[in-house]
């Protein structure tokens, strides 16, 4: 597969019929792939960054799938001595319902089910996503930023997938010598090719309006997109 344009082909577990046992063995085998490939490192450190004098924040994860950076959110905010009011929104009601059977009772979090759009003017401090904006269309992906931009009052982050040939090429051989769910095996190679490179952010950052932004990228074959105000 050529990684000179981002493919478009649909993943495996974007289907509407996945059933619910099966996408939560998925979703459980990609915190995994997130923990191995390190990455909340990149997230918790822009939360480090927006945080500096805050003793209470409000902060939206969208499309949080397992729920996994949203725990680890909660576990940062506890070390820190931070309160913080974790909500994830995700399209997908099957990500509600393995989060919920994933979690520890008493975190706190609220996992909801819907558009994000919905959550407009709740008064979020943080917008966070991981492993999302690849899903997006380019103008789904516009109007993302544009709502981050929004509705951020402390700053958002994008935490992504680079796509880059070493790591297309090295996944399966990862994802076989871990014996991840064969969805995984699939949709982790697809995934990187539907990811952005560094210089195929700014366009989409200047078609949202947002200025003032800074792409990243973090070990290993991460791209982020910060905005902190």
């Amino acid at each position: 597969m050529s990684l000179a344009a981002r493919a478009e082909a649909e993943e495996l577990m974007d289907a509407d019929d996945l059933p619910a046992d099966v996408y939560a063995a998925v979703v459980a085998d990609l915190a995994r792939v997130n923990t191995v490939t390190l990455a909340a490192r990149p997230t918790l450190a822009f939360l480090d960054r927006v945080a500096a004098g805050a003793t209470h924040l409000r902060v939206l994860d969208v499309g949080y799938g397992d729920g996994d950076m949203l725990r680890r959110i909660v576990a940062w905010a506890a070390r820190r001595g931070i309160s913080v009011d974790g909500v994830g929104i995700d399209l997908n009601p099957r990500s509600e319902a393995a989060a919920r059977a994933h979690s520890p009772a008493g975190l706190g979090i609220d996992w909801r089910t819907g558009d994000y759009a919905d959550c407009a003017g709740e008064g979020w401090d943080v917008i966070l996503s991981s492993l999302v904006a690849h899903h997006m269309t380019h103008d789904q992906l516009i109007a993302f930023l544009r709502f981050m931009e929004a509705e951020a009052a402390r700053g958002w982050l994008v935490n992504d997938l680079h796509r880059h040939g070493f790591a297309h090429a090295g996944f399966p051989l990862l994802a076989a010598l871990a014996r991840w769910h064969p969805i995984v095996r699939h949709d982790g190679r697809l995934s990187i090719a539907r990811a952005y490179r560094p210089a195929e952010w700014p366009p989409l950052l200047a078609a949202a309006g947002v200025s003032h932004a800074r792409v990243f990228r973090a070990f290993p074959f991460r791209l982020c997109v910060e905005r902190r105000r």
